[in-house]
């Protein structure tokens, strides 16, 4: 804590919002000293007012207490023990959903008061408190909802101070009904009395409504003529729900847009929500009613449970069993995945439409997607999601509270019994990371795939949600509307822009034609991605680490495609002292798309012979095989490419796993599922394949080059033997983990660095991710891991900003 030696004068009660004056605690209250304190952090709209006033009550204190931009600020008068008592409990004693970043106070004079009120919330000045996430309908709502008893019983917007909207109804700060999407809901009278009595739960809860005064549900069904009918039915949810049993596609509005969801079980209705999307081989999520729904499909540890159980509910990637019944969920719903995504309930909708108890027989298990089209964000508009899902459903679950920003559902998996984000955003964003060092105010704006940018001020790195891919118009504008709402919550107005090097990346064009005077920072990709887990592990820079980056696509110093990639990093600046050896990229995103084309391009690099009995040698057409081969010997369209995604991508099509990806990342995803597979059933792979590591010719500064090449021979031998993929699969896990703990071995040696710092996208896979931490703990280095934001480009942005905002502080 601080005292600040200076004394303000105490601030009037003018102000705006919903604030209620005049509440009083009491009297009783024993002369002594008075302080004014200043709570930071996640402290509004999380009961924290209320909590503060009880307080007081309870320590028999006067004053009052008041939201402002900056936090909530408190004065308290009364005997000297129960005021420092106060002060120790206003961050002990918190709210559940309160994040207590500082307290501060100082005294003030006296003022004689003989009650504790709260005062209407103040605009004025700086805008530094920390908006809360949306949150999980919370046991006590879930009660009242389920109760026939109760005025809210099956009411679909239930909330209190413990859960609810926040993040995506919030249009300014402070944090009051007037400031967010509840603002055209006027309280009925029973709704205010809760909300203004100290006792009850909703006591300054700003999305309190109940059925006479809250948002109203509305069922629209497709109509020949192309304009939607409202349903006859008096209850939505029911009439929706029995179109769900008859197989039928909703699109269903939830916190931070809109869903497609249809029966899991009924595989006629998900495959043709598969073709009506254009998903191609994507898993769908599934949202169940329970776990017990999904227990049979899938194996939960304790960690997953917790995250499937708690206040944020992201979507949690779960191994699947390999005794699981296949007429549980229909095959196409995450057709070839060795996970399956799941999430449980986290809106009052969600548990109607899924049932209460009592209700009639259901689908227990829906497929809950993304409401867009393919590569577009998430449909938030009321008005856009009847045209633009069209084509797509065949009724719409709607509502008239508007969402103010888009807020997709989170993605997680747990890796050695820590949480792993794969995508930041409904539950996690806004929440800040705390960065070791102060940053000017600065955007960094991301890269183009998994776009999420961030927001950094002071000590604070904002994230944005999930954004999604930057490849089309309607991302860029969803992207511009995104950034402005964070700065007005946060009250950043960027100074500095950071983007990557890349110079076609929308994302960094966007920053160029948005800079006006200011200066863009260019970051270098896999550069960016090692400073990201710096920052979020708490490093100020001041020493260097070990930087391994291992992704599918950057832009490198020498216009190669980088993505194997062994730094020596802090944030001014790095060293490229390894990278897995260059090989042909043929025809650029045509290789990405099918893996057979880099299996043949790594033979080729490694001299070897496509052999006609190798199965990436036959999924490759004939005339197409003749034109590639042309094009490797000629060095046509074949730009170098140290990624390690793309060796991803060979060595699964050369194993037969994998010769056309679907969608991003599949070949590697199967390729991880197949080795986990066979260490599950057989529980043992032997020795690795074995890298070859090639020092430079004639020394110098030149970085080593980690050759798959023997590798590749390995795998083709193994293969043409008859080995199983899973075997094989298994000893390439085991042997990039084996090459990475080696080169990260002859590194320090060399430099005396003794830190590792894994990032990337190919981190995200469960099984490389634990082999290299492990073995490189086993070896004595500290391992830094993503724990508050993904390995992927959705952790990129947060990177850039570190990198910028350090080395302007320097020049």
């Amino acid at each position: 804590m601080t005292a600040p030696t200076t004394s303000p004068e105490r601030p009037g009660r003018e102000g705006s919002g919903d604030g209620v004056d005049g509440v009083d605690a009491g009297s009783g209250v024993v002369a002594g000293e008075r302080r004014r304190v200043t709570v930071r952090g996640v402290v509004q709209g999380v009961g924290f007012r209320p909590f503060v006033f009880g307080l007081a009550n309870e320590l028999r204190l006067a004053g009052y207490v008041t939201n402002t931009g900056e936090g909530v600020v408190t004065e308290v008068e009364g005997a000297r023990e129960a005021v420092a008592a106060f002060c120790v409990r206003i961050a002990a004693d918190a709210p559940p959903l309160a994040v207590v970043e500082s307290v501060s106070h100082e005294s003030v004079a006296a003022a004689g008061e003989t009650g504790f009120r709260i005062e209407a919330s103040r605009s004025q000045g700086p805008r530094r408190t920390l908006v809360s996430p949306d949150t999980a309908t919370c046991a006590s709502c879930l009660a009242e909802m389920t109760d026939p008893g109760d005025r809210r019983h099956r009411h679909p917007f239930i909330t209190c101070t413990h859960c609810g909207p926040r993040f995506t109804i919030v249009a300014g700060l402070p944090y009051d009904r007037a400031n967010t999407t509840m603002a055209r809901f006027p309280m009925c009278a029973r709704c205010e009395r809760e909300y203004t009595d100290p006792a009850d739960r909703r006591f300054h809860a700003q999305p309190v409504a109940c059925h006479d005064c809250g948002p109203t549900l509305r069922l629209l069904l497709a109509a020949e003529d192309g304009r939607p009918v409202v349903a006859p039915d008096r209850d939505p949810v029911a009439a929706a729900r029995r179109l769900l049993a008859e197989g039928r596609i909703l699109a269903v509005k939830g916190l931070g847009g809109y869903h497609l969801a249809c029966d899991a079980r009924n595989a006629a209705s998900v495959a043709l929500l598969r073709r009506r999307k254009n998903r191609g081989d994507k898993p769908f999520a599934l949202m169940a009613a329970q776990l017990a729904d999904v227990e049979p499909l899938v194996r939960i540890d304790d960690s997953e449970r917790r995250l499937l159980t708690g206040n944020r509910r992201p979507i949690v990637l779960l191994r699947r069993r390999s005794d699981a019944a296949s007429e549980s969920i229909a095959a196409e719903v995450a057709p070839g995945s060795p996970d399956l995504g799941v999430m449980l309930p986290y809106t009052p909708l969600h548990h109607l439409l899924l049932g209460l108890p009592g209700d009639p027989p259901g689908p227990r298990l829906l497929v809950m997607t993304s409401g867009n089209l393919g590569g577009e964000p998430i449909v938030t508009d009321d008005e856009e999601v009847l045209t633009t899902l069209a084509p797509l459903v065949d009724a719409w679950l709607t509502h008239d509270r508007p969402i103010h920003v888009p807020c997709d559902d989170s993605v997680v998996r747990v890796v050695d019994g820590e949480e792993l984000l794969v995508r930041r955003s409904r539950g996690y964003a806004p929440l800040p990371v705390t960065l070791a060092f102060p940053v000017r105010p600065t955007l960094a704006v991301g890269g183009d795939l998994k776009n999420a940018f961030c927001l950094g001020q002071e000590r604070h790195a904002w994230l944005s949600a999930h954004i999604g891919d930057m490849d089309d118009l309607a991302t860029l504008t969803a992207f511009g509307r995104a950034e402005r709402q964070l700065e007005s919550i946060t009250g950043v107005t960027p100074t500095l822009l950071a983007a990557d090097a890349h110079p076609g990346y929308r994302a960094s064009g966007w920053a160029r034609r948005h800079a006006g005077e200011r200066s863009v920072r260019s970051v270098q990709h896999h550069h960016a991605h090692v400073a990201a887990v710096m920052a979020e592990n708490g490093l100020d820079g001041t020493a260097p680490v070990l930087g391994v980056a291992f992704d599918g696509t950057g832009y490198g110093d020498d216009a190669a495609v980088w993505g194997g990639e062994f730094l020596l990093a802090d944030y001014d600046g790095y060293r490229r002292l390894a990278h897995l050896a260059y090989v042909p990229l043929p025809g650029g995103d045509a290789a990405v798309r099918r893996p057979y084309r880099m299996a043949l391009a790594h033979l080729f690099a490694a001299g070897l012979p496509w052999d006609d009995r190798l199965p990436c040698v036959a999924a490759c057409p004939d005339d197409e095989r003749s034109v590639l081969e042309r094009q490797l010997q000629r060095g046509l369209a074949s730009v170098p490419t140290s990624s390690a995604g793309r060796l991803f991508d060979a060595v699964s099509s050369l194993a037969g796993v994998c010769h056309q990806a679907r969608y991003e990342g599949q070949a590697a995803i199967e390729w991880e599922a197949a080795a986990y597979a066979w260490l599950r059933d057989d529980g043992a792979s032997g020795r690795g394949y074995r890298f070859g590591l090639v020092s430079p010719s004639g020394g110098g500064d030149a970085p080593l080059r980690l050759d798959p090449g023997p590798v590749l021979a390995a795998v083709a031998a193994d293969v043409l033997a008859g080995a199983p993929a899973g075997l094989v699969a298994a000893r390439f896990h085991t042997g990039l983990a084996d090459a990475v703990r080696h080169v990260c071995a002859t590194l320090r040696e060399r430099t005396g660095v003794a830190t590792v710092a894994l990032s990337g996208g190919v981190f995200a896979n469960a099984l490389l991710a634990a082999g290299c931490a492990r073995g490189l703990r086993d070896d004595g280095f500290t391992v830094l891991r993503h724990r508050l934001v993904p390995p992927n480009d959705g952790g990129l942005a947060l990177g850039q900003l570190a990198v910028a905002a350090h080395v302007e502080r320097h020049d």
